[in-house]
């Protein structure tokens, strides 16, 4: 089970295939302007079996959208009547990046109320976030929403933030992105405004479809390259129950219930994360 950070899966289905080991890719696909020597799962090498990816779309849209709606309830309007808002996204090559900042624009494009100053790009890092928010908040002051590609990022955002004199949650509001026990609490607390997560669990779902392919199960049926909503959008009390059913680890999660070997009735696959919050009876 292989990945596609920083856009080298075609060159590890290149090293992989001679050896007749079979693959398959988790969180994201190799994109399709990119595919020129690889082809498609079960084509050229055939050992690529397919891939699961986590709508990523979705995480850079459910964050966005509610930092803008944070922001027109707080009233953060500039001078000109807009909210200024500021993206730090992760790198320029990763699928899930890449998709994350498409839905972020989405949202964007949706209230023309907001203004996006400016998209930089801080390579995951909470130390790089910190610098190229503190350069970002001089140069655009109206600035009041900041959307991070993940928490790290985010929580580099606040320190610089902070590091004015400003309070995150009270007079800026912030955006992550992953499930870490620092952003859970960071949400309880209030001083992240909004966060998604869920998608680490694309792993745990790619074993469910490997372990059926292999007892006999192909997800042929439901395709080869699987694209599917997984995001869970965090509130304070997902993010309680979050922490107090997981807190310790995925150990009680009974994930044959979601195999089709083990479920001859099952028909399609539901790979969200939100299932497993559900309150149990």
């Amino acid at each position: 089970m292989i990945t596609d950070d920083y856009a080298v899966a075609d060159q590890l289905l290149r090293i992989v295939e001679p050896a007749g080991v079979k693959t398959f890719l988790a969180y994201s696909s190799i994109p399709a302007d990119q595919r020129g020597g690889t082809g498609s799962p079960r084509g050229k090498y055939k050992g690529w079996l397919g891939s699961l990816e986590p709508r990523a779309e979705d995480a850079g849209y459910l964050t966005a959208r509610a930092l803008i709606e944070r922001g027109k309830r707080e009233k953060a309007f500039a001078p000109d009547g807009k909210l200024h808002m500021l993206a730090i996204a992760g790198d320029r090559s990763t699928p899930s990046s890449i998709n994350r900042n498409q839905g972020m624009r989405r949202a964007v494009a949706e209230a023309p109320m907001v203004v996006l100053d400016q998209e930089v790009y801080a390579a995951w890092n909470r130390e790089l976030a910190a610098q190229h928010a503190d350069s970002l908040y001089r140069r655009y002051p109206d600035v009041k929403l900041i959307w991070a590609g993940n928490d790290l990022m985010a929580f580099g955002a606040m320190t610089a933030w902070e590091k004015r004199g400003g309070k995150p949650g009270v007079d800026a509001w912030f955006s992550g992105i992953n499930t870490s026990t620092e952003a859970l609490e960071a949400i309880k607390s209030g001083r992240l405004t909004s966060l998604a997560g869920g998608h680490f669990i694309t792993g745990a779902w790619s074993l469910v479809m490997i372990y059926d392919y292999h007892h006999g199960r192909d997800f042929a049926d439901e395709g080869l390259e699987l694209r599917r909503p997984m995001f869970a959008e965090f509130t304070p009390q997902l993010a309680d129950r979050y922490i107090e059913r997981f807190g310790s680890g995925f150990d009680g999660v009974d994930f044959s219930r979601y195999s089709k070997v083990r479920n001859p009735k099952l028909k399609r696959y539901n790979f969200g994360f939100a299932q497993l919050l559900e309150p149990q009876s």
